[in-house]
Order: C-alpha cells, then sequence, then structure tokens
C-alpha cells in the first residue's frame, strides 16, 4: 500500500492531535572522514545537505520527532529550529546518538536515559544506544515516550535467529519490554517509536515479548514501506495504554525524498520520516 504525507506548516496542528514521527538521519554528523568514531566510508553531511534535510524536517512538521543517529544537539537544531522546537538528546559517549525534537509550546519532563539497553560489558570495544525516556504534556493528554534504536544484524526470525546480532536485540528487547509493563502498571499513556531493526509482525517472537504484558497498537503493522521498496517497516511507532485509544486509524504516513515528482538526487539518509497521528482526549476524557 502506497503511503504520502500530508505536509502541515509548523504550528499548524489540527486541534485536539499530536503528530509523531520517526526519523534516522544516518550518520548525521560534522566530524570530519577518519574520525576515529566514525567507520571508514562515512563523510560528514555537507551545508547543502543540511538545508535539503532542514526543507524535509519543515515540510514533516511534526509535533514530537524521534530521531536516530544523531551526534548533537546543534546538528538536531538544524533541522528543527529553536524557536519552533527544544531538543532532547540522550547523554551517550557515541556518534549515534538518540534524540527528541519536541514542539516549543508542550511541557516536557525527562527521565533517566534507558541506558540497561547498551547489553554490552563496560569492557566492549564498541557500546549500544540507550533509550530517551520523556513525558511530554500534563494531565489526562500526557504521553510517556521511549526512543529507540536497538542492535542491527537480526531483521527477523529466520534460522539466523541464533547469531550473536539476534541474541543481543532480543536482550535489548527484554528491556524494552520491562519498560512497557512499568508503564501498563503505572496506567500511562505512552508510545515507544524508533528504529528497531526489526520486522515487527504478529507471529514474530519479539513482538509477542513486548505485547504479552497488555495490548499494544503497532502503527506500521501489515504496511511495507515506500521507502524500502516494497520491504515491510523496521522503523516503528508502537502505542499502549490510552494511546491505543488516541491513535488515529489510517493516520500512518512515510515522507519520500521528492521534488516535483522526481526522487531528490542529495544524500539524505537510508530512512524516511515515518509519522502518525494521536487524537488527545477532550476536558472529559473523550478522544
Amino acid at each position: 500500500m502506497a503511503l504520502a504525507l500530508l505536509a502541515l506548516p509548523v504550528g499548524a496542528q489540527a486541534a485536539g492531535s499530536l503528530r509523531l514521527s520517526t526519523w534516522n538521519l544516518e550518520w548525521l554528523t560534522t566530524r570530519p572522514q577518519g574520525d576515529p568514531a566514525l567507520p571508514p566510508d562515512v563523510t560528514p553531511r555537507t551545508e547543502a545537505e543540511l538545508d535539503r534535510l532542514a526543507h524535509y524536517a519543515s515540510r514533516l512538521a511534526p509535533d514530537i520527532a524521534a530521531l536516530e543517529e544523531v551526534d548533537s544537539p546543534q546538528l538536531a537544531a538544524r533541522l528543527f529550529p529553536a524557536q519552533h522546537y527544544r531538543i532532547i538528546m540522550s547523554n551517550d559517549p557515541v556518534v549515534q546518538k538518540v534524540a527528541l525534537a519536541v514542539r516549543a509550546d508542550l511541557v516536557v519532563m525527562r527521565h533517566g536515559d534507558v541506558t540497561a539497553l547498551d547489553v554490552y560489558p563496560p569492557s566492549a570495544p564498541h557500546h549500544l544506544r540507550a533509550g530517551l525516556d520523556v513525558t511530554i504534556g500534563q494531565g489526562a493528554d500526557s504521553l510517556r515516550v521511549l526512543v529507540v534504536h536497538l542492535k542491527a544484524g537480526c531483521r527477523d526470525s529466520q534460522p539466523a535467529a541464533r547469531k550473536p546480532a539476534c541474541q543481543t536485540l532480543m536482550r535489548q528487547i527484554a528491556i524494552v519490554q520491562d519498560w512497557i509493563m512499568e508503564r501498563q502498571d503505572e496506567g500511562e499513556a505512552f508510545v515507544v517509536m524508533g528504529d528497531f531493526n526489526r520486522l515487527l509482525a504478529p507471529d514474530d517472537p519479539a513482538w509477542r515479548a513486548l505485547s504479552e504484558n497488555g495490548p499494544l497498537a503497532l502503527a506500521t503493522a501489515g504496511r511495507a514501506s515506500p521507502c524500502a521498496q516494497g520491504n515491510y517497516f523496521i522503523d516503528h511507532i508502537i502505542a499502549g495504554g490510552r494511546a491505543r485509544e488516541w491513535l488515529r486509524p489510517d493516520s500512518l504516513r512515510v515522507m519520500l525524498y521528492r521534488e516535483n515528482g522526481h526522487d531528490d538526487t542529495t544524500r539524505l539518509s537510508d530512512h524516511c520520516p515515518v509519522s502518525v497521528r494521536l487524537s488527545l482526549p477532550d476536558a472529559h476524557g473523550t478522544p
């Protein structure tokens, strides 16, 4: 099923709703090529490329955007400027941090990073990304948000599931499962969004583990991404608690890098922004 994005200018969100997005920005850094923190084939973004990314961010116009593979708050703010957004970023000592760009007028309370997602031992030469844990809003329409970027190399549960990358990812899934269970026990509306590096589906062991403590809504369920040549999503938005009721049916959208019907040839990202819309409860608690 082809998905398109209806873009709104910043501040033009529908009354009583929030647009949520997740966007992996593929090594968004200005560190020079050859920096010891980067793989040899990674090159920094040029000013022109940053301008193009900012153009697409303005078209996306999210209220809350989960960002993955971002090196610094300053770079995130190039895409989501301070007059419109607040940038919150994980405290990881890695280049590929996760972050949130939150509409500037929304109330934000930050919780401690979910550092347990780095399941590697302290002596490991490389480390995994922590999760970013934030509550947005107050009262009946507050939303707890966890941003994740999980281990690559285990997209499905084929026989290769015994390989180390799959064992690592399933350990991370157990951490996310614990976070979800805590939110359900506390009666919170919540979403988990980001790059799961996993083709989640009803029969997938990772999805079964995440949802075994209570019902969840997977916005990308059964959909193929036009950004991935018809493959299923690995960038997901999961709603739980009361947020399941807020998730608008058929609101899933994907922004493609296109201008005037043609592919944008600027080097931007190997992921496209994925977004959904939530309908918030009114003063009586009715979505």
